[in-house]
Order: structure tokens, then C-alpha cells, then sequence
């Protein structure tokens, strides 16, 4: 009777298997957030690098090929041209994108480039923007995790003091759905000076935050707006 009770018994389940054990493991990870990317994810751009590497190497194959060593050298020279401006270039776009620019940079920049350059250097900085132009001019606004709020405004670049508003003029920004906030610190950004009847009128107080040219600079080269001295 005991033999036949002990024939009865389940057999004892099989461990899992290491394979398995892993994929567990992967999931668990990949839901909390903690996993690395996966195939996906990284054959976009591991097929993106071996075209550019690989292409190269095969154009200048076809040239030798189909018309010498002439044609190889010739292709040779071109790719390297090609790499010498290409490289710096896409850099720069990558900085920029980033919220960094030179002097040089800034001074090519119209009215809605300087917006596009003070939106990134914003989020740069770890603000959430929202462009929200006023009857056609650019304008942003932006918070932060502080909960500071800011109304940022732009004297045209191609104008003088009289052609833009005052800077110290109503702040007229509101909230999608919500009313005017008297906590918003207005920002007017320039790329040149201001003058000396505005730099008066924006020091009283509740005044706008002024932003000229120099400190656009300082600005956009990496120092934030609060080790500037502007928000304090």
C-alpha cells in the first residue's frame, strides 16, 4: 500500500530552465524601467552606422572598379572634404539643439531664430516651454520645477528702442483656461542695449527682467539666468 501511495505521488516539477530564469529576469527589469534597450531598439541605428560605414567603403571599390585609380583617389579626396566640413557642422547643429550657441551664432539670428534659440536654452535648463506668440511676434512662456513662471518677450532685432513695446508694459500671458498670474516674471531678451529710459522704467518695482546682448551671450553659452543675477 505504501509502495502503490508513493507510485501516486506527482513527480516533482521540473526547475526552470535558464532560458527562462533570464527572460523572467528581463521582464521584471524592463517593467520597472531598470532594462537596457533591447534588439528594437538598437538595430535602427546599428544598421544606420554599418551604412555608414560600409557605403563609403563600397562607392570607393565601385570607382577603382569602373574607372581606376584616378577615380579612387578622386572619391578619396571628396569623402575626406566631405567628413572635414560634415563632421563640425552636424556638431554644431547638436550643440545648438542642445541650447548652446557662440556670439557669432547669435548674431545671424532674426527675430524668430532668437525665439527658437531662447526655447532651447530654456529647456536647456531644465524649464517646460510653451511658445505662445502675441499677433504674430514671438513670444514663450516657461515654468520650471520651482513653479516659477516665466513670460519671455523679444525687442526685434533689427529695431531700436522706440519700435518695440515698453518693456515694463502690462504682462498680458495667461494660462490655457486660467487668469492672469501676477506671480509671472516678465523676461524681455535683445540682442543689442537698452537704454537708459528703459532700464529705468523695468527697475521699478514689478518690473521686466532685461536681457541685452552681453548677457544673451553669457546666456546662451551655458551660464543659467539665475546665476546671472536676472531671476533673483
Amino acid at each position: 500500500m505504501t509502495e502503490q501511495r508513493q507510485d501516486n505521488r506527482p513527480p516533482p516539477p521540473t526547475p526552470p530552465s535558464r532560458r527562462s530564469q533570464r527572460r523572467q529576469t528581463v521582464a521584471e527589469l524592463r517593467s520597472q524601467g531598470r532594462a537596457g534597450p533591447g534588439l528594437r531598439d538598437i538595430l535602427p541605428g546599428f544598421l544606420g552606422m554599418v551604412l555608414v560605414t560600409a557605403g563609403p567603403v563600397v562607392g570607393l571599390a565601385w570607382l577603382y572598379r569602373a574607372y581606376g585609380v584616378g577615380a579612387l583617389l578622386l572619391g578619396a579626396l571628396l569623402l575626406a572634404a566631405a567628413t572635414l566640413i560634415g563632421v563640425p557642422w552636424r556638431r554644431a547643429v547638436v550643440r545648438r539643439r542642445g541650447g548652446r550657441y557662440t556670439p557669432a551664432e547669435l548674431a545671424v539670428l532674426d527675430d524668430h531664430g532668437l525665439a527658437v534659440a531662447a526655447e532651447r536654452i530654456l529647456r536647456r535648463d531644465g524649464w517646460h516651454v510653451l511658445p505662445m506668440p502675441d499677433d504674430g511676434r514671438p513670444r514663450l512662456y516657461a515654468r520650471d520645477r520651482r513653479d516659477r513662471r516665466l513670460d519671455v518677450s523679444f525687442r526685434p532685432v533689427d529695431g531700436g528702442p522706440g519700435t518695440a513695446e515698453p518693456p515694463g508694459g502690462p504682462a498680458t500671458l495667461r494660462e490655457p483656461g486660467g487668469p492672469a498670474d501676477d506671480r509671472v516674471i516678465r523676461v524681455v531678451i535683445s540682442m543689442g542695449a537698452y537704454s537708459p529710459a528703459e532700464i529705468e522704467w523695468a527697475s521699478r518695482p514689478g518690473g521686466d527682467h532685461l536681457v541685452d546682448g552681453r548677457q544673451l551671450q553669457q546666456w546662451a553659452s551655458g551660464t543659467s539666468l539665475d546665476a546671472l543675477g536676472l531671476l533673483n
